[in-house]
């Protein structure tokens, strides 16, 4: 007997409406999950994702987390993303896309809190937003962009960066392995805004042959996955974020959260996660931004 699905994916940042002088951590996400046959397309109203029942970091714990506050035509959007270097910043397409700019939290803890000492918040021209340029919203490939900070950033305890896959031409598919995503994404299906301290999930990464038996071929070699068995998931506010392996001797970027599912119950489902698979773009990150790990 065969099964027929129909699938709706989620790109994982959360919407939201604002005006001027409103406090991003006031705002809620305008929950959209945009229906597909066979393969994901992008809601108009902007991109969707949270990190569900994950732990409250510590401060200094993710030094390479980033924080996107991005500014759209009526609205904008929270995503997240990974401090590559002291001028970059790397996150997914489909937060970027659309952005007229962007305001990048680094060393930030608890997002809501201002006068965090460790804090930065450094505002990004739409000039120095490098998205994709063959990013597809409807099959969504090649999500990924690369943010230019306008000055260099000096590093501390609380903004590091996070290294990239050494370009050797040797990538292990990293299936089995514990990976690490974070995020400011909200906490539960029933939660009603984007969490204000930053949480995190460890997961193993599940073969993409596994993961392309729930998402009916849409996942390619470029994408990784992850497992999220008992809800634990990044799933608004998320996309772009860090996933993050650790060899035993140091700590490097794997994926860039991209999309999930969504069929009316929410990211808690179990559905996988699907993220950016980074080492199939290290030619793409060094040509933009001559960020390379050799």
């Amino acid at each position: 007997m065969k099964l027929y699905i129909v699938l709706t994916v989620c790109l994982l940042g959360g919407v939201f409406a604002i005006k001027k002088e409103v406090d991003w951590y006031k705002l809620k996400p305008l929950e959209v999950f945009p229906r597909i046959p066979l393969s994901p397309r992008m809601s108009i109203n902007g991109p969707e994702a949270r990190i569900t029942n994950g732990e409250i970091a510590v401060p200094k714990q993710f030094p390479y987390q980033a924080g996107l506050a991005l500014y759209l035509d009526g609205g904008a959007a929270w995503c997240g993303g990974s401090l590559i270097s002291n001028r970059w910043v790397l996150t997914a397409a489909h937060c970027t896309v659309d952005a007229n700019g962007v305001d990048v939290y680094l060393g930030a803890w608890d997002r809501t809190d201002k006068k965090e000492p460790s804090q930065q918040i450094i505002y990004v021209s739409k000039k120095n937003i490098h998205t994709h340029k063959n990013y597809s919203n409807t099959t969504i490939i090649d999500d990924i962009a690369l943010i230019k900070l306008p000055v260099a950033i000096e590093f501390n305890d609380y903004i590091q960066p996070i290294a990239l896959p050494k370009a050797n031409g040797n990538y292990q598919t990293y299936a089995g392995e514990q990976v690490i995503a974070s995020g400011w994404g909200k906490v539960s299906d029933a939660a009603q805004s984007a969490t204000d301290k930053l949480r995190w999930i460890e997961v193993p990464v599940l073969e993409n042959k596994s993961c392309n038996r729930w998402f009916l071929g849409s996942v390619k070699e470029t994408m990784i996955c992850i497992k999220t068995t008992g809800g634990y998931s990044t799933c608004n506010g998320d996309s772009g974020g860090p996933l993050a392996y650790n060899d035993g001797a140091k700590t490097y970027l794997v994926g860039a959260t991209s999309f999930g599912i969504g069929l009316g119950i929410g990211c808690e489902f179990g559905w996988p996660g699907v993220f950016t698979r980074i080492t199939s773009y290290l030619d793409w990150i060094e040509k933009t931004s001559g960020v390379v790990n050799r």
